[in-house]
């Protein structure tokens, strides 16, 4: 597989590191982020917790997975920044599960009827923001603020999408079966995404016990957002686009898998 200039730098940084090495996968859930740690190297023994703020992760792991936007554009083209385009083009029925980012600008506003008002300007074609994005956007103005502030974690905290490293994990074959139905937990697609991290090495005990705060779907996502903070730490996972594009602060603009 190819490998691009960001993801040889992260494997060469990896030799340095021991096999105590922890990476982690986050994703949100109801209580705030959900956090699935395990260890860089051999068996995985996998830790879960959950906490409101992403800052309470962010110390420890030499890698961070976490499924929120990363990198924000001024100005929204058709379909999003370009990964989310890229995403869509291997998930098949699951492409819906990636929703467009839309601009900094509407991101940034707390009302919904501004944000579409600001997504409308800032968009082409002209778009507004559907209501499941708006509800992310104080977990991405959280990440972003952390990163813009905190430079040294741009080398350590990268985007990831669960679908689209169930696709990675899956011989790159989306999942089938969906893991939500009308907004809830779908068991037949939470079974069939269990048994793609057991055979990944996840005690399957471990995979039907969320802890308190989060759904069972919350803690597949981080779950696998850890394995391929695992890639990213190799050197293996690839970025979509490759390479990274940029936002207007510098941010790296792309989904890992």
């Amino acid at each position: 597989m190819k490998r691009d200039k960001a993801a040889m730098m992260i494997g060469e940084e990896a030799g340095a590191l021991d096999a105590t090495t922890l990476v982690r996968g986050v994703d949100g859930c109801k209580n705030g982020w959900i956090a699935v740690t395990v260890s860089a190297t051999g068996a995985l023994r996998p830790e879960v917790a959950v906490s409101p703020s992403f800052a309470a992760f962010t110390e420890g792991p030499a890698i961070i997975a976490v499924d929120m936007p990363i990198g924000l554009p001024e100005h929204a083209g058709p379909g999003g920044r370009g990964p989310e385009t890229l995403a869509r083009a291997r998930l098949g029925e699951r492409q819906s599960s990636v929703f467009s980012v839309p601009s900094r600008a509407a991101v940034a506003c707390e009302d919904y009827q501004e944000a579409c008002r600001i997504a409308l300007l800032t968009s082409d074609p002209p778009r507004k923001v559907s209501k499941q994005a708006f509800f992310l956007f104080p977990k991405i103005r959280e990440i972003d603020a952390l990163l813009r502030g905190s430079p040294e974690l741009r080398s350590r905290v990268f985007e990831v999408h669960p679908e689209l490293a169930f696709w990675r994990l899956n011989a790159e074959q989306p999942v089938a079966v969906a893991k939500k139905v009308k907004s809830s937990p779908h068991g037949p697609g939470l079974v069939v995404r269990r048994e793609i991290l057991v055979r990944h090495g996840y005690p399957e005990a471990f995979l039907e016990h969320p802890p308190r705060g989060a759904g069972a779907d919350d803690l597949l996502d981080a779950a696998v957002n850890a394995l391929i903070a695992r890639r990213l730490l190799e050197g293996q996972a690839q970025p979509f686009p490759d390479p990274p594009g940029r936002d207007a602060h510098g941010l790296p603009i792309a989904i890992w898998a």
